[in-house]
Parts: structure tokens; C-alpha cells; sequence
């Protein structure tokens, strides 16, 4: 960025040849998270919707291997719960699974009230 001097003695900053929206977006904390959770979302349910491909093909007595339900929990708790919600939703998915059925939707309600519990507790009651 450079920086130019005005007539009125104020600093204003001009970006470049290059755009500095990516580097606002991606430099900041709150940035890097939005992008984290996008991505882990949309590879959750597209987790979801491969196997369930899959599965189909498997009906079919072809030869494949599934995405394991590790796999599928683990994408869930490192951000995706959404992602696998909506999966299960739209694909049809999962859905009789109790350990999916109840696990997700707790895995997701731990997810939003952890974050505001830490935050009630070092920002209001501490």
C-alpha cells in the first residue's frame, strides 16, 4: 500500500497493483474462520453425498469402498456440522442412524454453545 498525503494533511492508504480485499479477509482471525468453516461445511457434505453414491453402487453389488462413519463424525466435529446436517437432509442419508440422527445435531449444539459459554464466562462473569 501506499501511502499519500492530502492537501488537508490527512493519511489515506491506496492499494496497489495487486488487491488487498483476500489479504483484509484472510489476515483477520474472524477472516480465517469464515473460510475454515466454509470449506470444512462444504467438504462434509460433499463427504455425505459421495457416499451415499456410493452406497447406491454398493446396492448394485459393484465393488466399493465406503466413506467410514469416523470419517464422516470427524468432519462433523472439526467444523461441518452444518455441512453433514444439510448432507443428511438432501441426500437422504444417514437419516435412520441414531448415532447420526442424535449425534450431529449434538455435535452442532456443542459447537455453538461451547464458543458462547467461554465467551459469557471470560467476558462477563470473569
Amino acid at each position: 500500500m501506499k501511502i499519500a498525503l492530502l492537501a488537508a494533511e490527512k493519511y489515506i492508504f491506496t492499494p496497489e497493483e495487486h488487491n488487498d480485499f483476500l489479504w483484509a479477509v484472510a489476515g483477520s482471525p474472524w477472516g480465517l474462520l469464515a473460510i475454515w468453516l466454509a470449506l470444512i461445511n462444504l467438504t462434509t457434505f460433499c463427504a455425505f453425498g459421495l457416499d451415499k453414491w456410493k452406497a447406491k453402487r454398493k446396492a448394485k453389488k459393484e465393488s466399493v469402498r465406503r466413506v467410514p462413519e469416523k470419517t464422516l463424525f470427524l468432519l462433523a466435529a472439526l467444523g461441518g456440522s452444518v455441512g453433514a446436517l444439510l448432507g443428511m437432509r438432501a441426500f437422504h442419508h444417514k437419516t435412520l442412524h441414531k448415532t447420526f440422527r442424535f449425534g450431529i445435531p449434538l455435535i452442532l449444539a456443542l459447537q455453538i454453545i461451547l464458543p458462547f459459554g467461554l465467551w459469557l464466562y471470560f467476558a462477563v462473569i470473569r
